[in-house]
């Protein structure tokens, strides 16, 4: 399956704010801004998920709106927001509030939540995968319809990027509700899934041929992810953490995008 839309090439930028004071995470917005990323996220933790347990760790939903005001031209979010942690029709009016101060730039990346030590500190039912996938895709449909009765409604339509490549659930929800489908796939893994959420395209009447692709670079070279974009990946993301976050390894993927572009 190939994307039916034109799409160019876009990098997002992860900065996992972890091991860094806020003004570090401050500067390397303002860095990779300036230097051409396209969409920049955190990500929806309560502590380090790398690194000493209890380092220095900061929420997520707050920064973004720092990021809305900070920013001027990237699209930012979260990869991705844990819904088990807020009421439905609250994220959508998060969102909503988000979108408005950005002037249009933010996207709602969300997903079913992983990691137990969140929810066991903060308080929160842990639950089963399959009550946390039940949740989440009960619950887009309530962000989808409160987004219609908000008042001012968003500036746009808010894209919805789901992370997560489970082939049973998972991939029918984004097959569903997703503008942006992120994952973590290898070129031959990616073939794989795209090729099982066609098929709940297919269910759903979805064409999922309008859904973006988007798949986590890690250590990938650029023979990989040329790969990857000729599978339909057109969102490729890099992930940096603190407490020094590396701006060198972002530049090298903006000058490869640059070149696929053209």
């Amino acid at each position: 399956m190939t994307s039916s839309v034109k799409r160019p090439i876009r990098i997002g930028v992860q900065l996992a704010p972890q091991h860094a004071a806020y003004g570090t995470i401050r500067d390397a917005v303002a860095e990779l801004e300036e230097a051409g990323a396209d969409i920049l996220f955190n990500w929806d933790h309560f502590f380090p998920l790398s690194g000493e347990p209890d380092g220095l760790h900061f929420e997520a939903w707050t920064m973004l709106g720092a990021w809305a005001e900070q920013t001027s031209r990237v699209e930012f979010g979260t990869l991705v927001n844990c819904n088990s942690y807020r009421n439905a029709n609250l994220q959508a009016d998060m969102a909503r509030t988000l979108d408005h101060i950005s002037g249009g730039r933010f996207i709602f990346g969300t997903g079913a939540g992983w990691f137990e030590r969140d929810y066991d500190e903060y308080g929160y039912e842990f639950g089963t995968p399959g009550s946390r996938i039940a949740a989440l895709s009960g619950d887009l449909p309530v962000i989808e319809d409160r987004w219609s009765k908000l008042n001012p409604a968003p500036t746009r339509k808010i894209p919805i990027m789901i992370g997560g490549g489970g082939v049973k659930k998972t991939l029918r929800i984004v097959a569903q509700h997703a503008d942006i489908w992120h994952s973590f796939s290898s070129p031959e893994v990616l073939a794989e899934k795209l090729e099982v959420l066609g098929a709940h395209g297919e269910a759903v009447g979805r064409d999922v041929r309008e859904i973006e692709i988007s798949t986590e670079l890690r250590h990938s070279s650029e023979h990989d992810a040329e790969r990857l974009h000729a599978l339909g990946t057109t969102m490729f993301t890099v992930g940096l953490t603190g407490p020094n976050y590396d701006i060198a390894k972002v530049k090298r993927w903006l000058a490869w995008r640059d070149s696929m572009n053209g």
